[in-house]
């Protein structure tokens, strides 16, 4: 038995020694996802306590969209970092710059346009203040800005770096709403206020904690090398898009649905299935760069972040579909009241998230981004229509079961190109170099298939996710 067990030491051990820049940033990151879930779920927590329902029912939806913003103002550049900023040494921080100001500049535009769209168009509008519109288009160009300097981070396998702006960000909000609460200060804008301060501190915080290794992440911009990355920038922009966008606005789409005090329940399980998806969207995202740095190791690197994924989705499934009701007591006693058990099925959406973040990622591998968009965008409009469908016939439960039923199939689908593309790498053997089917090989039969495939082009096996 103890020679066993020592044998089994011995192989994890080799294992890890074997993956270990996917697991040192890996790790990095998820501690920062997991010290940042904590926090958030006090922030909520209290924020819940001490707030009206109506009150965390907009601001959940305004920041959704603030989210949904800063996706769309980002423009594909963050995402693109990942994957390029090692292959130009030495231009890291001008491609940094320029991607950052893009970022920006088009997030404050989009936030613009949304701010006077709902004044226009609607009647019941979150944004009922001029300061509170203010508030929200900062808010957007940072996040924009911060999810592009980020990337950034991951891409230079930095994670220690990310991980330490995380748990700045989570800490200093955190405090803020304490002393907004304590002050009498409880609509959506303090909540909106907190965030946009916690995220210009925690860049403060984290380029004085590292010497000034905040700054030296952006430079003079280099738009001239960004420009010459654009068909990338392009395909990056439309997966992202097409993947997260769904996700991101699901609070804003329930407010306007259903109602703010519907949604102040729906926001708080959400926040927490969301804070649990980091994880294997960490794993996944990891996986980019640590792929292109030794590609040889991809059908090994993907086993292990899809299998790790997996297991940490499935039991946060099962807690959820046991605790929905206990969980959402935790935030405020009224909530199980509001929502009932209509959520319990919530958790299951990250199973198929799941394969959703490593279809991405294996898309990304391939450079198939904009094709794989196609799908994934399909896969978005699905989610649309069965939520909403859900919601018009049993209101917020229907609204989940739509919703997750959409997600599960997209998941499926998923699993099927990975399984199919891991064994065409697997069938190219070492002498096909890891990710022989996604690069130049003699057998271009199977550059296609795998091409189509990643890119999920109609073939004889199901479409790609979404």
């Amino acid at each position: 038995m103890l020679a066993l067990a020592r044998t089994a030491i011995m192989r994890a051990s080799r294992i890890l020694r074997k993956s270990a820049v996917l697991i040192t940033n890996s790790g990095a990151l998820a501690i920062g996802t997991v010290a940042t879930a904590g926090l958030g779920f006090v922030y909520w927590w209290l924020a819940a306590r001490m707030f009206p329902p109506e009150v965390i029912g907009n601001a959940f939806a305004l920041l959704s969209v603030i989210g949904l913003v800063a996706l769309l103002g980002e423009a594909g550049v963050g995402t693109l970092l990942i994957g390029e900023i090692v292959r130009h040494p030495g231009q890291e921080a001008g491609l940094a710059g320029a991607a950052a100001c893009i970022a920006a500049t088009l997030a404050v535009g989009l936030a613009l346009v949304f701010v006077f769209a709902e004044a226009q168009l609607s009647s019941a509008s979150p944004i009922d203040s001029w300061f509170e519109a203010g508030l929200f288009v900062l808010g957007c160009s940072l996040t924009a800005f911060s999810f592009v300097l980020e990337q950034a981070l991951v891409g230079s396998l930095r994670g220690s770096a990310r991980m330490v702006r995380q748990i700045l960000f989570s800490t200093l909000k955190l405090m803020l709403i304490v002393a907004a609460a304590t002050a009498g200060f409880v609509s959506d804008a303090a909540i909106l206020f907190t965030w946009v301060a916690g995220l210009l501190a925690s860049w403060i915080g984290l380029d004085l904690l590292t010497g000034g290794g905040a700054r030296r992440l952006v430079g003079a911009p280099d738009f001239s090398l960004l420009y010459t990355l654009r068909d990338k920038v392009l395909g990056h922009y439309a997966l992202d898009v097409s993947v997260q966008a769904p996700t991101i606005i699901m609070p804003y789409l329930v407010l306007v649905l259903l109602s703010p005090t519907i949604n102040a329940a729906f926001a708080s399980l959400w926040m927490l299935v969301s804070m649990a998806a980091l994880i294997p969207a960490a794993l996944a995202t990891v996986l980019f760069p640590a792929v292109r740095a030794n590609s040889k190791q991809f059908g090994h690197d993907m086993l292990v972040s899809l299998s790790a994924s997996l297991l940490f989705s499935l039991v946060c499934a099962a807690l959820v579909l046991a605790f929905s009701r206990q969980l959402l007591a935790l935030f405020n006693p009224a909530y199980p009241e509001i929502a009932g058990s209509s959520l319990r099925l919530l958790g299951f959406s990250l199973l198929g998230l799941t394969f959703k973040f490593h279809a991405c990622a294996l898309a990304r591998l391939g450079d198939k981004m904009r094709k794989a968009s196609y799908w994934f965008a399909l896969g978005g409009l699905l989610e649309f229509g069965f939520a909403i469908a859900g919601a018009k016939l049993n209101g917020l439960e229907g609204l989940v079961v739509g919703w997750t039923f959409a997600v599960s199939v997209e998941g499926a689908c998923s699993a099927l190109v990975l399984a199919f593309v891991r064994t065409l790498v697997s069938d190219a053997g070492p002498a096909g170099g890891g990710l022989a089917p996604f690069q130049e090989t003699s057998d271009h039969r199977t550059e296609a298939s795998a091409a189509n495939l990643i890119a999920g082009a109609p073939s004889q096996s199901a479409p790609a996710a979404g």
